[in-house]
């Protein structure tokens, strides 16, 4: 039980030797979760997307896929997860994928700036939550979404236990925490007991 503590408790912020492997990890296991919440979003082509908490970059190849000739970016407060995001996506670094280390509280881009907004399990390591939810609808535009993707919605799971730092919300305690943020319409979606999207517009 400690070594797995030890391993998971690099899921929040990705640090070294266990941080590269969890990173890795993070891109194969949360493929197919990550595909099946993309497939409830209105993608359209040439949108500006951003994935925030991007761990290793593979949510930023997926979205790429979803929408032609867009531009997509990623930030992630671990600097392990954007030097391996950036590697995942060095062929069109800096031209139409562009990642950088920040945190979503306090999001480097202005008002209204993006189409689409994701989280795929990251929203457990937000601090302030409330505070970051109000930073994504403060740079989306008007018509954009915010894509939330979970895997655990349950407080007594075994991943709390498992994961240093992490914070369960269930959808009605995330629905509220966006509700109070300024979001009025949503889409959610479950699959098994505690997989879940929520497009919030």
């Amino acid at each position: 039980m400690r070594i797995l503590k030890t391993v998971f408790s690099q899921c929040g912020r990705p640090n070294g030797f266990l941080g590269r492997m969890v990173l890795r990890s993070m891109n194969l296991f949360h493929a197919p979760v990550t595909n099946w919440g993309l497939g409830y979003v209105d993608f359209k082509a040439g949108m500006k997307m951003l994935d925030i908490g991007c761990g290793g970059g593979a949510t930023l190849k997926r979205l790429l896929n979803r929408s032609a000739d867009s531009m997509v970016y990623g930030i992630d407060i671990s600097e392990e997860s954007v030097a391996k995001a950036r590697k995942v996506n060095s062929k069109l670094l800096d031209k139409q994928v562009f990642i950088q280390t920040g945190s979503a509280e306090k999001l480097p881009w202005n008002d209204n700036t993006f189409d689409i907004v994701t989280a795929v399990e990251t929203v457990y390591f937000w601090p302030n939550i409330d505070k970051c939810f109000a930073e994504v609808k403060r740079i989306l535009n008007p018509n954009g979404q915010f894509v939330i993707i979970v895997e655990v919605t349950a407080k007594d799971s075994v991943w709390t236990n498992l994961v240093a730092g992490m914070t369960v919300y269930s959808v009605d305690q995330l629905k509220g925490i966006l509700e109070k943020a300024g979001f009025t319409e949503f889409d959610i979606h479950n699959k098994k007991s505690s997989h879940t999207v929520i497009i919030a517009k």
